[in-house]
């Protein structure tokens, strides 16, 4: 017999039309994380991938953290290409049960969080590096997540100041003297 992975089971009572949201902000985060999770749960056993799966909220929104199994960084892909998709079609298994758009973080096998401290440490240096030499530097593509991270790392120096130019997937960072 064959699986597909989806959102919903169509069959289901319940998938009959969105859920209606209600509670405080957390417990709708918290409400997300635990759609997200069960989706993704879906996902691994679907793959017959090894995985723990850790929900938390943070900064407003929620965090769901894949870790553990050896064949997870295939499910991170080459620079988190896999893992952007991923986070996606979660979101929308989020939104087609709660109705809402949802921002929520995936990160698998750490890499978002490796990924995240390269990226405040490239921010940072390059920040000092303007300063250094007062002449702006544009730094290569980046993803949204990527270039928030490196804005506010840029952001921690004085005397320089950061932008984003270009359209994706071209969008770029650009780091710049203060006038």
């Amino acid at each position: 017999m064959s699986e597909t992975l989806q959102a919903t089971d169509v069959d289901a009572p319940e998938a009959e039309a969105p859920q209606v949201r209600s509670g405080t902000s957390e417990d709708l985060l918290v409400q997300e994380g635990d759609i997200a999770g069960d989706y993704l749960e879906r996902l691994l056993d679907l793959l017959d991938y090894d995985g723990d799966i850790d929900l938390d909220v943070e900064a407003g929104r929620a965090i769901v953290s894949i870790d553990g199994g050896d064949d997870l960084e295939k499910l991170v892909g080459p620079r988190g290409t896999v893992l952007e998709s991923l986070q996606e079609l979660t979101r929308l298994a989020v939104q087609q049960e709660t109705g809402v758009r949802s921002r929520l973080m995936l990160d698998i096998a750490g890499w978002r969080a490796g990924r995240r401290a390269e990226l405040a440490e490239l921010g940072k240096s390059t920040a000092e590096k303007v300063l250094a030499a007062g002449e702006k530097v544009r730094l290569h593509p980046m993803t949204p997540f990527e270039r928030k991270v490196v804005h506010d790392a840029v952001a921690t120096v004085d005397g320089v100041h950061s932008e984003s130019e270009g359209e994706e997937p071209q969008r770029r960072v650009v780091v710049l003297p203060k006038s």
